[in-house]
């Protein structure tokens, strides 16, 4: 079985001194899975936040860990 992280160029962060920060986002990590479409679906089955926050689906970056 494999692991996945999905990483979103959406969004930002606030940096410690208040300042707003263009990044890239880690979304979750899916563990158990056989590939990258099932981790999607997994991922996505596990946490309706990313729904309720309006995240692009199709800007998702997937990458396996080994």
């Amino acid at each position: 079985m494999k692991k996945y992280i999905f990483i979103t160029p959406e969004g930002n962060t606030t940096a410690p001194n208040g300042d707003e920060v263009e990044n890239m986002q880690v979304i979750g990590i899916v563990e158990e899975v056989a590939d990258e479409n099932e981790a999607l679906k997994k991922l996505l089955l596990e946490n309706d936040w990313i729904f309720d926050t309006e995240f692009n689906i199709a800007e998702f970056i997937c990458h396996e860990i080994i």
